[in-house]
């Protein structure tokens, strides 16, 4: 190990800010060149000082510190900018995680950029991808939402989204929604398999899986499971039957579709092709509500 933490030592750059991914439970999670750059940086930017301070009290260390939110991120630019201009190693980091994820760092980022100096990742810990990993997904691709609207009527036209959705869904939750959400996606896919990762890599972290409605009722049955940060990971919807038309005849009603009304170009797609039109229909319209 001493001889990799040299090594990224010597590999620090001055002039540079480091965009360093932090433990999101057990800090023993911190890579060796994680701890590489924390040790050599003169100036680190933290969500919140009290949080990072905990961090490097564990390892030994006394950086210097200063507090870089979302509220004030376009002001301190200004500030990592000068101490970057002067020679000196800036590092960032989140309370947990990778920053700019869910987090303040992306506008720093892109100052910082502009201003001439190189931004460089450290990478780490993610919930995101903690939660894919165990959750027995076999697709490669997903799409991460970020945290839920707040309010129900937004967060049920985001969760319409993906009633059809072939990709997995990753999707953070608090735990004073959390109940409302579930019941939520219950009412729109209640037999999709999901997983809800708690507490990743803390003391208490837990993973349930089952269907929407039986991780639902586990909520319902037990308040432990509503507590802590958590990320929500939605399997694939299922794929649908196969309608029995053929590619081409798919790829002229698609054609067909763009320019006439659906139920126009569904007859002429059927006579071109000698396919069914009621099938050429309904596959158009499921081919719109998927895309919308």
């Amino acid at each position: 190990m001493q001889t990799h933490y040299q090594k990224a030592i010597s590999s620090i750059v001055p002039q540079t800010l480091y965009v360093v991914a932090t433990p999101i439970g057990n800090l023993a999670d911190l890579s060796v060149r994680a701890l590489a750059v924390l040790s050599r940086a003169d100036l680190i930017c933290a969500e919140d000082t009290r949080v990072t301070q905990k961090l490097l009290h564990a390892y030994g260390l006394s950086s210097k510190l200063i507090s870089v939110r979302e509220q004030n991120e376009q002001s301190m630019a200004a500030k990592v900018i000068s101490a970057l201009q002067a020679g000196q190693v800036v590092a960032q980091v989140s309370d947990a995680g990778t920053p700019a994820v869910c987090d303040p760092g992306a506008r720093l980022a892109t100052r910082v950029r502009e201003a001439g100096f190189a931004v460089v990742p450290v990478a780490g810990a993610s919930a995101v991808m903690a939660a894919l990993s165990v959750a027995g997904v076999a697709q490669s691709d997903f799409y991460f939402a970020g945290f839920l609207p707040a309010k129900s009527g937004e967060r049920e036209k985001c969760l319409r989204q993906w009633l059809k959705a072939p990709f997995a869904v990753v999707m953070f939750e608090t735990p004073h929604r959390i109940k409302e959400t579930l019941q939520q996606m219950k009412q729109l896919f209640a037999d999709r398999s999901l997983l809800l990762a708690r507490e990743i890599s803390k003391s208490h972290e837990t993973y349930l899986t089952g269907t929407v409605a039986e991780i639902e009722a586990k909520l319902q049955a037990d308040d432990n499971h509503s507590r802590g940060e958590m990320v929500l990971v939605l399997h694939p919807a299922a794929a649908e039957k196969p309608t029995g038309l053929s590619q081409e005849a798919m790829r002229v009603m698609q054609i067909l579709s763009q320019a006439l009304p659906t139920k126009q170009a569904a007859t002429l797609a059927a006579e071109i092709c000698h396919a069914q039109k009621k099938a050429l229909y309904d596959w158009a319209i499921a081919q719109k509500e998927l895309n919308t």
